[in-house]
């Protein structure tokens, strides 16, 4: 199949990881992959599969550019591109024009929670497929009615399991020793919905009885003057932290700062699926989660994973001392967690059912 992927993003995220994944694999798997950016993309590096040749940048600023439609549009036929995929919500108007003008059909993935707007009622209703990337992200679809039920499609994202994997067993076999810190590590933006400040509040309460531990907040500050992780800084100082807890900034290697750690925590006070968690089971590092909508789908309490109480602070810190206390049951957390994560999130899995998606697109569109 010939595929166009649609994304205006500025900066890596979740969302964009999983572009790329999807992007890359499918170029892999025999695909004429084809992709628009804007200029400057991040996503230009993450692409290294797809030929330059299939990659068109152009201004996406907002939904109603309608010069880039028609370019997009004029693209689409000249490639005889057969399926239009598009990720983020302000480029789902632009990419409805540029397949309708095209004669080809559009699917959307939606990555997160928040509502879609007036705009997208009117533009999206010769949408062939949305796919849902949680059961939580599929309900809101549900709900604000812009869709039919039946073109509402469920797919989680996946992971390259092995990579994850791997990055674990390089270090397995000399990391115990008498004297071994403990990590605990937290990864994502340092925004004040993923909960970032739970997690520091929780490092005081650990950090309080216990000597041996030290905490890991990796993440970028999204917002324009930094004012994220200035506000986290203050809080490290003011709780007497500044030894125990380190703030390293965005990690490009995943694998690579998983395979350190001895316990994933996420704390989020909501999430729409929970990458990082995925990422964390397969690397075998077990998982303390808030019982945020991504994190209830993913983990299954005490077996996969502990899940806690959104926003309480001594039950997240009591889970995490239960099991930096009790290596037994963080090994079990962590080959059940492995498991699940090679059973429900790979690549592979993710490839294929969004392969039989564009399928059905297709012969809607003949139909």
């Amino acid at each position: 199949m010939k595929i166009l992927q649609i994304c205006s993003a500025r900066q890596i995220g979740g969302g964009e990881k999983h572009l790329a994944d999807l992007a890359n694999g499918l170029a892999r798997r025999g695909h004429d992959v084809y992709a628009a950016l804007i200029p400057g993309s991040p996503l230009l590096a993450e692409l290294s599969p797809v030929p330059i040749q299939n990659i068109v940048q152009l201004p996406m600023r907002n939904s109603l550019n309608v010069g880039s439609a028609l370019k997009l549009a004029r693209f689409i036929r000249r490639h005889e591109i057969e399926v239009v995929h598009a990720h983020v919500a302000r480029d789902y108007p632009l990419a409805a024009l540029a397949a309708r003008r095209a004669g080809v059909p559009l699917v959307l993935t939606r990555h997160v929670l928040f509502p879609l707007s007036r705009i997208h009622r009117v533009t999206l209703r010769r949408t062939s497929r949305v796919i849902a990337v949680s059961q939580a992200v599929a309900e809101g679809l549900l709900a604000q009615g812009l869709f039919d039920p039946e073109k509402v499609v469920r797919i989680h994202n996946g992971i390259d399991v092995d990579r994850f994997a791997k990055g674990r067993k390089d270090v397995t076999g000399h990391e115990e020793s008498a004297a071994k810190k403990l990590l605990v590590g937290m990864i994502g933006h340092l925004a004040p919905i993923k909960g970032p400040e739970d997690f520091i509040r929780a490092a005081a309460i650990v950090c309080g009885v216990r000597d041996e531990v030290e905490f890991v907040l990796a993440g970028e500050d999204k917002s324009r003057s930094g004012e994220h992780r200035r506000r986290l800084e203050k809080l490290i100082d003011e709780l007497g932290l500044n030894q125990r807890v380190s703030l390293p900034g965005w990690v490009e290697d995943v694998a690579n700062i998983l395979s350190t750690f001895d316990l994933f925590v996420s704390p989020s006070r909501s999430e729409p699926f929970g990458l990082s968690i995925v990422e964390a089971m397969a690397a075998g590092v077990p998982v303390v989660a808030t019982m945020s909508e991504g994190a209830s789908e993913i983990i299954e309490d005490d077996q996969t994973g502990r899940l806690v109480p959104i926003g309480n602070v001594e039950a997240l810190a009591s889970a995490i001392g239960e099991l930096l206390s009790d290596a037994k049951k963080r090994n079990r957390l962590s080959e059940n967690a492995r498991r699940s994560a090679r059973e429900r999130f790979s690549l592979e899995r993710m490839l294929e059912a969004t392969e039989e998606v564009y399928r059905e697109a297709l012969q809607d569109s003949v139909g």
